[in-house]
């Protein structure tokens, strides 16, 4: 199993930059997305058993072309073309450069496929599912479990997702728009390990493969742009959040608040990398949201127990981030601070001024529920809880949320 997970590993690693690779030599995005999906399956079938080649992002570039090349040709002929088949393909189309030379592959492709799969013509899940595709290397297959859909659904969004962006420039933007588009790219992979961290629906409450794929795919941004304080950002507040995922769920799976965790749980290693990391991004420029929810995210990493949380650092934090980028979750999070530092009534006043903005959202009416019961009304608090675990997807908050409601006294 150990030697399966490091060729998976591997596999991963090289597929954003032999797909960049392919793209970059023949064009053709979606036949060469396919021819590597093609490779990495046979480099997964064949490595475990006879062992990694010495050389195997040039292994991958090699088989990956030959099926391009098979599927071009079979395509040309198809359309009885032939005598242009020639045309579609660069005069040394059957002979892959090997590793160093011009055409070798950069990591930059990695960024280069990001900007691509996260093109604005797409919608969000499109890019999410062509993003886990094309730069995470993930089978339709995996990306539809992931995201509890049929793999024909899935196969169906990443193929609209492919004609979409079908001729649009392989390459980084200008820099008149790349700032908007390095934030679709960020928000992108937010929406990926917030959707592993905190499963919107199904029976599970985390999808441990979506956050880990999320923190991979943002580490190797940030490789490429280490001075970007929103990509520092953004990788800091992922690695302090998934640190307590451990201690999110009890034995049976059961949610665990925050403030009940067990702490000893806590990945300490990844809370200080984190920590680190968001030290680095506040000296990096002027702190966006990213940053300062890292920061908020560090403050509760360095509580050894929840009593011990800064709460009024918190709440300063929190407006700055409502003041640079008002956004509702952002408000109801300020609520919960500004009841842990004025009292429960203030927070319910905060959280009543979002009703309109998130009307029908079950977070509200769980952060209202929570409050009600610190406040002493138990009726109030037990209808807010009963009303969230009606309108939650997700079973096993459901769950939490009916037992916090069954457990307020009569």
């Amino acid at each position: 199993m150990r030697h399966t997970n490091e060729t998976e590993d591997l596999l991963r690693l090289h597929a954003p930059q032999v797909l960049g690779a392919l793209v970059r030599r023949y064009g053709h995005f979606g036949a060469a997305e396919d021819s590597v999906q093609e490779a990495l399956l046979a480099a997964a079938a064949q490595w475990p058993e006879q062992g990694v080649p010495a050389n195997p992002r040039g292994w991958l570039i090699k088989v990956a072309s030959r099926r391009l090349m098979d599927q071009l040709r079979a395509d040309a002929a198809r359309r009885g073309r032939e005598e242009t088949a020639a045309a579609l393909l660069p005069r040394d189309a059957f002979v892959v450069a090997p590793p160093g030379e011009s055409r070798a592959p950069s990591e930059d492709d990695t960024l280069s496929l990001l900007f691509l799969c996260c093109h604005p013509a797409l919608t969000p899940a499109a890019q999410i599912a062509l993003t886990l595709r094309a730069v995470g290397g993930l089978t339709t297959a995996e990306i539809a479990r992931a995201h509890l859909v049929p793999e024909a659904t899935m196969a169906q969004r990443i193929s609209r997702a492919k004609q979409k962006v079908k001729g649009v420039p392989f390459g980084q933007p200008g820099p008149e728009d790349r700032d908007l588009r390095l934030a679709v790219v960020l928000q992108v992979l937010y929406l990926i390990f917030n959707e592993g961290y905190t499963a919107t629906s199904g029976s599970d409450l985390h999808r441990a493969d979506l956050a880990r794929e999320a923190i991979r795919l943002t580490r190797a941004v940030r490789r490429l742009l280490p001075k970007e304080g929103a990509v520092t950002g953004l990788l800091a507040l992922m690695l302090l959040t998934n640190a307590r995922s451990a201690a999110r769920t009890g034995p049976h799976g059961e949610l665990i608040p925050l403030d009940e965790q067990d702490r000893t749980r806590w990945d300490r290693h990844t809370i200080a990398e984190g920590t680190a990391l968001v030290e680095e991004a506040l000296a990096q420029g002027p702190a966006g949201p990213y940053q300062v929810q890292a920061a908020i995210a560090a403050l509760h990493g360095e509580a050894a127990r929840a009593e011990d949380t800064d709460w009024p650092q918190i709440l300063a934090l929190y407006d700055v981030l409502v003041h640079r980028a008002p956004e509702p979750m952002a408000e109801l999070g300020r609520a919960v601070a500004v009841a842990m530092v004025r009292g429960p009534r203030a927070g319910l006043a905060e959280a009543a001024e979002l009703e309109g903005r998130l009307a029908g959202h079950h977070r509200l009416d769980a952060v209202r529920a929570h409050l009600l019961e610190k406040a002493g009304d138990t009726e109030g608090a037990r209808a807010a809880y009963q009303l969230a675990a009606q309108r939650t997807l997700s079973a096993p908050e459901a769950q939490y949320l009916r037992t916090r409601a069954a457990r307020l006294p009569h």
